[in-house]
């Protein structure tokens, strides 16, 4: 799994936005995190970790407070997530998961980066049995055993732990997110150099020589939209 998680993070660098872009991205998802979960870091985790991606990311601080102040205000725009799936270049599975205000133009902006990328978007779920829907967090640490061990005493169905050059990345079911964490937290890890929920490839596939321009040019389109959070595929890079 480690190596899947990897070859999605490589390539999310590959093709990110300017700075301007990705401080939009982080103001949105806070935004949401915000209204839906209340205003305090401290009991809103889904808030606190979002916050503290956004760090690591070296999104300043006046754009967080900014997503946060917005949300306090109740108003504004109301963002929901809209999810896209289905095939790109090189037959490559993809899932394409967004945050909008207007899903008809949500839908028609995601449909263009297919079609100019003679790429096929599929229906709902055409392509996402084949990932697995996974929590994920990668943290400093060698007591592999201890923490599964806090882990199961929390009820966390944990898929896969590794443990490899002093980190710690344990693999759990989505919705086990929350549970996770607060064991982890518990156990005592106070910083994650990864918490995130994310679509991991059951297998991976290989793009020729041929087609990798076009699935470049695909990542690339995808990545300029507003609209879109993130890009799960299956590539093997």
């Amino acid at each position: 799994m480690g190596r899947a998680y990897q070859n999605r993070k490589d390539s999310m660098a590959k093709t990110s936005d300017a700075k301007a872009k990705v401080y939009s991205k982080y103001g949105r998802e806070i935004y949401v995190c915000a209204k839906a979960g209340g205003l305090d870091p401290a009991g809103n985790l889904a808030l606190r970790g979002m916050i503290e991606r956004a760090k690591k990311d070296q999104v300043p601080t006046h754009v967080i407070e900014k997503a946060i102040d917005k949300a306090k205000g109740g108003g504004g725009e109301d963002f929901a997530l809209s999810r896209y799936e289905g095939y790109g270049p090189g037959n490559c599975m993809v899932i394409i998961d967004c945050l909008t205000d207007n899903a008809n133009r949500t839908f028609g902006d995601v449909r263009l980066c297919f079609t100019k990328t003679k790429s096929k978007i599929g229906t709902q779920g055409s392509v996402s049995h084949m990932f697995d829907h996974s929590a994920i967090f990668v943290f400093s640490g060698d007591d592999e055993e201890g923490v599964l061990e806090a882990l199961m005493e929390a009820d966390v169905d944990v898929s896969d732990i590794e443990n490899e050059d002093g980190k710690i990345s344990v693999f759990a079911p989505n919705t086990d997110y929350f549970k996770a964490q607060q064991a982890l937290i518990e156990f005592g890890v106070s910083d994650f150099d990864v918490a995130e929920i994310q679509f991991l490839p059951q297998n991976t596939t290989t793009i020729d020589d041929e087609d990798m321009p076009m699935f470049e040019k695909f990542m690339d389109m995808l990545n300029d939209l507003d609209d879109v959070q993130n890009v799960f595929h299956n590539v093997a890079l």
